[in-house]
């Protein structure tokens, strides 16, 4: 799969701590001789999401995920290998060589290439058809209705579906695009019956841009009552919606303060118009961390101005804990009485909605203050309930200075005792700290994954485990221990991996053990083996006992599996016997230093 040299690999990822490249996407703490934070490919209170800067790898005890510094990007950014490559030298200053493609590479780049082309061309003929013809006419009063100017309309590229159902798909097709290529790109269903249909007509439409400034796809609103009224394109080989924001290609070359996300297509668009040229939409209310992380490459700061209503508060409150996982500013901005954005610059104007920037609270903030719209807080016992819930959230402030200012901030709003409000936020953080112990974290690596894992590979990974944190011992089972005495494929192809690594180098590397393998399974098994904290504080003694019982167990039940395999070979199952024999008799002395 990678086409670049072994040595620019490993330069590359060498010039790329993974704490510092993992922690521009979350916010990591320093515990012990590791980091931790929440997961950020699993929902998750207690974080069970550990890096290690020594080892330069990361694992979650919580859902199996870990590898190294190319393991994550490639996983979080949806990246392949060479991209993932590519970023991270890109990231570190690292200039690559020109490198030859393979003809599968060169013919899955080309692809892509070509379905772009395709949006290409349908955006071009969609904004011909808006502009220029005399159908489009009342897609064209559509948006000017919506207040948007001719130049907005150029601008954004905006468009227009036409009535008939097969209307673009006859016209890519005459561009000499084949069926599979234009239903890859996302615009054409066929079926049996109807053939082939447009996924859009009779809508007014907006093209979808990466942050390259490439079309990848379209958003349709229905020109009069027929439903669906909003459809998207769905995710193909170029459109990954949870890592794409509309209108975000534009908004990192701003120059204003921050990134203001909204719901709707209409909403950015009359935002740039209005001068808010920092504007994006998350594609519908809920925010991906995809999609937060890619904010994060531009800014620190983040204005959300989503929907006044019930279910724009909700995405609000969802929203804001999902940016400040990767270590976002939140600020909220206060749309009422309008509904959303658009709304509310049609009636008050672009002064009104920059002062409401300007007074916008922070996310910790609208938390509190959406909470306390759910207690009576003049009765005196929904005041003292109010109170024990805004402690808990305040409790999970980790900067002191931080936590002290909110809970002053937030006992003078709403007229709280400071100093018992101070002590309930000491007792939810030292509750929470009990709670939160990291050995119990380190110690359930498997309980949780959906995975099952058989005793002998649970044995077989213990065994590596030892060799990793304990490297002499690659010395010691020299001519004891070999690949060949695992029986789970991820944990032999390691095996292999690692002693090599140490015949050559008399080290263990793990993170550039990840290089080499394309398998993820094999990635995360890596990650876990070279994550678990052995007892370094045990007796000489106890490690030998401990090792000698690893390294029997795994012998022996690689052993009795092969057993069952010889079948009606003789001398095979003979042989078989008498290692297990030996096995018995084997000591290995094992003395650290």
């Amino acid at each position: 799969m990678a086409y670049y040299s072994d040595e620019i690999i490993e330069e590359v990822r060498s010039r790329n701590d993974i704490v510092d490249v993992i922690g521009s996407y979350v916010t990591l703490r320093h515990k012990g001789n590791s980091y931790s934070a929440c997961c950020p490919f699993h929902h998750e209170k207690t974080p069970s999401f550990h890096v290690s800067k020594d080892k330069q790898m990361y694992h979650c005890f919580g859902c199996g995920v870990g590898g190294n510094v190319y393991t994550f990007v490639m996983e979080y950014e949806n990246f392949s290998f060479p991209e993932a490559v590519r970023y991270l030298a890109e990231r570190s200053g690292i200039s690559l060589p020109e490198q030859e493609l393979s003809e599968e590479q060169k013919k899955k780049e080309n692809y892509k290439s070509i379905l772009k082309d395709i949006n290409k061309s349908a955006a071009a003929y969609f904004h011909y058809l808006l502009t220029q013809s005399e159908h489009g006419a009342k897609g064209l009063e559509y948006y000017h209705g919506r207040g948007l100017t001719n130049e907005t309309i150029q601008h954004f590229g905006l468009g227009y579906a036409d009535v008939y159902q097969n209307d673009l798909y006859k016209y890519l097709r005459n561009k000499g695009y084949t069926d599979s290529q234009i239903k890859d790109a996302g615009l054409v269903r066929f079926d049996e019956k109807h053939g082939a249909t447009d996924m859009f007509w009779n809508r007014v439409m907006v093209p979808i841009l990466d942050i390259n400034g490439k079309v990848i796809g379209f958003g349709g609103r229905v020109l009069g009552d027929g439903l669906p009224k909003y459809i998207n394109t769905q995710e193909t080989q170029i459109f990954d919606k949870g890592h794409t924001l509309f209108a975000m290609n534009l908004a990192r070359r701003s120059k204003r303060r921050g990134i203001i996300i909204c719901e709707g297509y209409m909403d950015v668009i009359s935002m740039h118009q209005a001068g808010f040229d920092n504007a994006v939409a998350s594609l519908g209310t809920a925010l991906t961390l995809g999609q937060a992380s890619l904010i994060k490459r531009y800014t620190d700061e983040v204005y959300l101005a989503y929907d006044s209503d019930e279910a724009g508060t909700k995405a609000t409150l969802k929203n804001v804990n999902t940016l400040r996982t990767v270590g976002l500013t939140t600020r909220v901005v206060d749309l009422s009485p309008h509904k959303d954005p658009d709304e509310f610059i049609k009636a008050n104007g672009a002064d009104a909605f920059e002062q409401r920037i300007t007074d916008a609270v922070t996310g910790i903030m609208y938390e509190v203050n959406t909470l306390s719209k759910t207690y009576r807080l003049k009765d005196p016992e929904e005041k003292v309930r109010f109170s024990k819930e805004v402690a808990k959230r305040l409790s999970t402030i980790e900067e002191v200075v931080s936590r002290h200012s909110y809970t002053d901030a937030v006992a003078e709003q709403y007229q709280l005792d400071r100093d018992g409000l101070k002590q309930m936020v000491t007792r939810y953080g030292t509750l929470q700290l009990e709670q939160n112990n990291p050995v119990e974290n380190e110690t359930r690596p498997v309980q949780v994954v959906s995975k099952e894992i058989s005793e002998a590979s649970k044995t077989e990974r213990l065994l590596l485990t030892w060799m990793v944190n304990e490297p002499p011992l690659f010395d010691i089972l020299e001519g004891i221990i070999t690949p060949d005495d695992f029986q789970d494929e991820n944990c032999r192809a390691v095996a292999g991996k690692l002693i090599e690594q140490y015949k050559q180098t008399h080290t263990v590397s793990p993170a550039s053990i990840v290089d080499g393998s394309e398998d993820i399974e094999q990635q995360r098994v890596i990650a876990c083996i070279m994550q678990t904290e052995l007892p370094f504080d045990i007796s000489n003694e106890e490690k030998e006992r401990a090792i000698n019982d690893v390294v029997k167990k795994t012998k022996l039940a690689k052993i009795d599996y092969d057993l069952t395999q010889c079948g009606n070979d003789m001398v095979k199952f003979q042989q078989l016997i008498v290692n297990k024999a030996n096995i018995s008799k084997l000591h290995i002395s094992f003395k650290n230093g």
